[in-house]
């Protein structure tokens, strides 16, 4: 016997869409299950290899607020996909909170942020930049109430910064750390 949903009750739909579950589980027993919705996503963490800098975003976040009493954090640029293809999309990111223009994308994976809670999937990227990529001025998309602030950390930071544990964002450690993989000789 495979698991089954048996029932999807929506509780909330707006940016995002929140059901409760009853769920059939494979031994055959029931159970209920919470289920948030929102399609899927694209992060970015754009470097710029001559400089060995990296380009990120912080920004008010109210789940860090509510848990851990942080008013921003500090992470790769990231968004919805909006029925986009997701390397346009993370374009169209980097381009709103960063005014970075991208052109080359480095993919790194599509994997769930959340299965035991979210049918989020993210695609990640890395993309290369030079200083002349810059465009604008980034800061988010009008209208979204986003007040990004646009960082440039070097490389050697960011690696301090996963090791000692003050890179908290999920996304941003695994891109930082494919970077450090793919590319050792810029965190010398």
């Amino acid at each position: 016997m495979t698991a089954e949903i048996l029932d999807k009750n929506t509780v909330h739909e707006g940016w995002a869409k929140y059901s409760v579950l009853t769920v059939r589980l494979a031994d055959g027993t029931t159970a209920k299950r919470e289920l948030e919705e929102h399609g899927p996503a694209v992060t970015v963490l754009p470097y710029d290899p001559e400089r060995k800098v990296a380009t990120l975003v912080r920004q008010f976040r109210a789940p860090v607020l509510a848990a851990a009493g942080e008013a921003t954090s500090t992470e790769a640029i990231a968004g919805l996909t909006d029925g986009e293809d997701p390397q346009e999309a993370a374009r169209r990111e980097a381009l709103e909170e960063t005014g970075l223009k991208l052109s080359a994308l480095e993919p790194v994976g599509f994997l769930w942020t959340m299965p035991g809670l979210s049918t989020e999937r993210m695609y990640l990227y890395l993309a290369p930049y030079a200083e002349t990529g810059k465009v604008g001025k980034g800061g988010g998309a009008k209208g979204e109430h986003e007040n990004i602030t646009v960082l440039e950390l070097s490389l050697r930071e960011l690696a301090a910064m996963a090791d000692d544990g003050r890179l908290a964002d999920m996304k941003t450690f695994a891109l930082l750390q494919t970077l450090r993989l793919r590319k050792p000789e810029l965190f010398v």
